[in-house]
């Protein structure tokens, strides 16, 4: 017995999993075994939940995903497909019996597959060069409709004479004549536009509807299978008028488009209602401010008797489906960094079902959410706090539960930074500011601890209680982590959100530094070890920041606007930005946009700075990441440039950019930081 008691703890010492796992901190190598639910679909008849589950494979550091299939109250969950490759977007047919969705599982090409649920057959129903998008069962289950790029080559007036036989040339020069040539992710546009298809279930030919020069958003069908509902911007100045869009019908015979709504503004998202008479859809009459409430409409399916629905509710409408009855809608919204669920009655009236929706971004902690409902008002949404990532949550009209807890593998056994809200008067005009500050693992407050102020992008956006792996790398290093919601900052209505309207960057700064100022109040963060950092929009005040004080160590500005005049006339959608957040072009205003650039102010500068940009960034391109570069170099300011290879604005679009961002700013803070 003695010996057989020495074996025991002999394995216990070398081999810590026979008994437990011996805690400890995340690191940057964890985000590749950290995954997250997404698109959640619920049956028809409410009794099944189909979602994605996302992961990644680090040894080719690509995103993949698989579809998952699991009982509503939570029992036999199991996968519909496996592999290393990406199954996504499933759809449900009326019926119950059949799934399609999109995959890249043969050959790497992205095509459209259908699935038999109940021996899980599965068929490609589509070989075309692009890969379908938005999918749409019609009523009776036999055909489906999509929208897809067409291509279509790039008309050129340059003439080049015939080159000799076997004689290289270079390839011929690029002829651009459209205002919107290239997108932040796309690329340089390739000619040509997304068109309406229909194609019957047994496969073979998909049916091109339209041919119009202009996109068409993703269709749904009217409840005779010969109509289907789209949204497009058609408007002879679409160029100049980007959020100008209306809903359409379309007869499916003869193609014959009829438009539905008129007023200057966009109109999209079309849900059709039970009985097929109504339409519910998302907008908003433009009144060309910076931020403006998305609302809740329904009209007749002949674009008759439309009504707002939402007018008296201050918070975006993100998504929405009806209620059985077809008498009033479900909608998920963000307020005050929370995530919800809800249901709306046809006169506006609000009843919450549940919160903790949200969870989709891995890598910072912005509100994002997705849910589905079945026809007997059931629920399938993505769930996710402070804690984890998005799992699956379901719920009807009276409860709600967790379903999923795909990472509590990883994080049984590592110890994360704990997230406390905190609000704070800002010192400009005293109104209430949220935050959220993270803490080591094994925090002691009698300690005082390095800082960083995390800052998020938009600006019209808004972060909240979800996980974030980036800050929790940073707090597993030591920080405590404080990241916020300024002045500009969505899900607190609309007042709030144009605080900043015509006026960014300004007052958001007093927000940001009051925030410091009141975390500086507990006692924990040592003043000398102050850092700051953001992306984006949060880049823009980063590089503000250090124009305005010099309170802070070092700071990292990641993927920022320097230069207001360079960056309106050059960043993808050009004809938006001066629209909408100057109201004058640069030429009209030039000393607006100076007094609003941080460049003007670098003179200011003596706080270290790094700068990180995506090389592939076309949303906030990499020069201006380089004129504030050479800027701070002409100023002897201590500066670095990081520049992320393959990567746009959402530099994450590989698993080892999120860590090489993270790693970059850690580096330079650690550079800087003062040991106690």
């Amino acid at each position: 017995m003695k010996r057989l008691r020495i074996t025991l703890l002999l394995l216990v010492a070398i081999n810590p999993l026979v008994f437990g796992q011996v805690q400890s901190n995340l690191e940057l190598l964890d985000i590749f075994n950290m995954e997250y639910v997404s698109d959640p679909q619920i049956s028809p008849d409410g009794s099944k939940i189909i979602y994605v589950r996302n992961f990644k494979d680090v040894m080719t550091d690509r995103n993949l995903s698989n579809l998952w299939i699991i009982n509503f109250d939570g029992s036999n969950n199991r996968p519909l497909t496996t592999g290393n490759h990406n199954d996504f977007a499933p759809r449900w047919s009326h019926d119950g019996k059949k799934i399609v969705f999109k995959s890249n599982m043969a050959d790497d090409k992205m095509k459209l597959y259908l699935m038999w649920l109940d021996t899980k057959e599965t068929m490609a129903l589509t070989n075309t060069p692009q890969s379908p998008g938005s999918v749409s069962w019609s009523h009776d289950d036999k055909h489906l409709a999509f929208n897809m790029f067409v291509p279509e080559t790039n008309k050129s007036i340059i003439k080049m004479p015939g080159k000799p036989e076997g004689a290289k040339w270079n390839d011929p020069p690029k002829y651009i004549d459209k205002m919107n040539y290239r997108g932040d992710g796309a690329g340089y546009y390739k000619g040509g536009n997304s068109q309406l298809f229909t194609l019957p279930i047994s496969g073979g030919t998909p049916k091109q509807l339209t041919f119009s020069e202009f996109d068409h958003g993703g269709p749904i069908w009217a409840k005779d299978n010969s109509h289907l509902y789209f949204s497009a911007n058609f408007h002879k100045d679409e160029e100049f008028e980007p959020a100008d869009s209306e809903i359409y019908s379309i007869n499916i015979t003869d193609g014959e488009i009829t438009p539905l709504t008129d007023r200057y503004g966009p109109d999209g998202n079309p849900v059709l209602s039970p009985d097929g008479s109504k339409i519910a859809y998302l907008g908003y009459d433009d009144r060309l401010q910076g931020y403006q409430v998305t609302r809740l409409y329904v009209m007749n399916t002949d674009g008759s008797d439309s009504q707002l629905i939402s007018g008296d509710f201050d918070r975006d409408v993100e998504d929405m489906a009806w209620n059985s009855k077809g008498n009033g809608l479900y909608l998920i919204y963000t307020d005050k960094g929370m995530g919800k669920l809800s249901s709306i009655s046809l006169s506006g009236k609000v009843d919450e079902i549940t919160d903790g929706l949200g969870g989709l971004s891995l890598g910072r902690p912005y509100n994002a959410a997705s849910f589905s409902a079945s026809e007997n008002n059931k629920f399938a949404y993505t769930l996710g706090d402070t804690s984890h990532p998005s799992d699956l949550g379901a719920a009807d009209t009276k409860s709600s539960n967790r379903l999923t807890a795909v990472n509590d593998d990883l994080f049984s056994f590592k110890k994360l930074g704990k997230v406390e809200e905190m609000w704070w008067e800002s010192s400009y005009d005293q109104r209430r500011i949220q935050g959220w500050v993270v803490t080591p693992p094994d925090f002691d407050p009698s300690k005082k601890y390095p800082m960083i102020l995390e800052i998020h992008g938009g600006p019209f956006t808004s972060y909240g209680a979800v996980y974030s792996a980036e800050i929790q790398a940073y707090a597993a290093e030591g920080y405590v982590v404080l990241y916020t919601n300024p002045r500009g900052s969505t899900s607190y209505g609309e007042e709030f959100g144009n605080l900043i309207h015509h006026d960014y960057p300004n007052h958001d700064y007093e927000d940001l530094m009051s925030g410091v100022d009141a975390l500086l109040e507990k006692g924990y963060v040592d003043e000398e070890n102050l850092f700051v950092t953001g992306g984006s929009g949060g880049g823009v005040l980063t590089a503000w920041i250090v124009g305005k004080t010099d309170r802070f160590k070092a700071a990292v500005v990641a993927k920022p606007v320097i230069n207001w005049t360079s960056f309106v006339l050059y960043a993808d959608g050009v004809q938006f930005f001066s629209k909408y957040w100057f109201g004058k072009k640069p030429w009209e205003d030039p000393e607006n946009y100076m007094r609003r650039s941080p460049l003007t102010y670098v003179g200011n500068v003596t706080t270290p700075t790094m700068l990180l940009t995506g090389e592939e960034d076309y949303r906030t391109p990499i020069a201006e990441s380089e004129q504030f570069y050479a800027a701070l170099k002409l100023e002897n300011v201590e500066t670095a440039m990081v520049r992320i290879p393959g990567a746009g604005h959402g530099i994450a679009n590989k698993p080892s950019n999120l860590i090489a961002k993270i790693a970059a700013v850690l580096a330079w803070f650690d550079k800087y930081k003062e040991d106690e």
